[in-house]
């Protein structure tokens, strides 16, 4: 059996290769085209003109499904793990909640390009990474917690290390959009190819415990429908 083939560990890496891929080809497909400069560009401004908008478009619409899909996975396999512990639990359902407010806020970017209505685009932007950062502490304060029920203190010190990079990569990209030099939009366009990777790094973290765990949730399931046969 192949590593992507144990537990659900495929739906992780397809959501990060994916997402990767729909901000790689849109780029390069307007870098071919020469609608944009070729020297690190804004992702929105990559998915701006026809024809690189519709595949980053129909891309990104396909990211928020398999984002909306591993963050439930996540949530029910936290929540079979741990069903009484009143903290866990309302973390865990904190999280689902953020994690499926930052899938919406892709489906407004992959949906309303920054051509097309320009604040509507920010919006989503704001939900995707602001609200993104925020479900990434949720679930690093959860690993920290389920240590080592779930996983490794490794495991945990890794999230903490990508959800610095990430909310540095937030700062950055935000203290530099207005300005006007060169250095500055440079900064800032770099802060924000950073932001996007160190987000989408955060879901490889999930591969193990959705090989190793899945089989500890099955069988969590099993015991609790054997138990309700046998009061019956």
């Amino acid at each position: 059996m192949w590593w992507f083939q144990q537990g659900l560990s495929f739906l992780p890496v397809a959501l990060v290769v994916w997402s990767a891929a729909s901000f790689i080809f849109s780029y390069i497909t307007a870098i071919t085209l020469h609608h944009v400069d070729p020297l690190v560009p804004y992702i929105s401004d990559t998915g701006t003109i026809p024809p690189e908008r519709c595949l980053f478009g129909i891309m990104l619409n396909i990211s928020a499904f398999l984002g909306m899909a591993t963050m439930y996975v996540r949530y029910k396999q936290v929540h079979a793990l741990n069903p009484e512990k009143s903290k866990i639990t309302k973390l865990n359902k904190i999280g689902l909640t953020l994690g499926l407010m930052s899938c919406f806020g892709l489906c407004i970017i992959a949906n309303f390009q920054k051509c097309i209505l320009y604040y509507l685009h920010v919006i989503g932007a704001c939900l995707t990474f602001g609200v993104g950062v925020i479900y990434m502490l949720v679930q690093t304060i959860l690993s920290y917690l389920m240590q080592p029920e779930l996983h490794s203190k490794d495991i945990f010190w890794i999230r903490l290390t990508v959800l610095i990079w990430c909310s540095s990569s937030i700062d950055r990209t935000s203290s530099n959009l207005l300005a006007n030099t060169i250095v500055s939009h440079l900064i800032s366009t770099v802060s924000e190819w950073s932001l996007a990777f160190s987000f989408l790094s955060f879901f490889l973290t999930y591969i193990r415990d959705f090989q190793v765990k899945t089989k500890k949730v099955s069988s969590s399931y099993n015991d609790l429908f054997q138990n309700e046969g046998a009061d019956r």
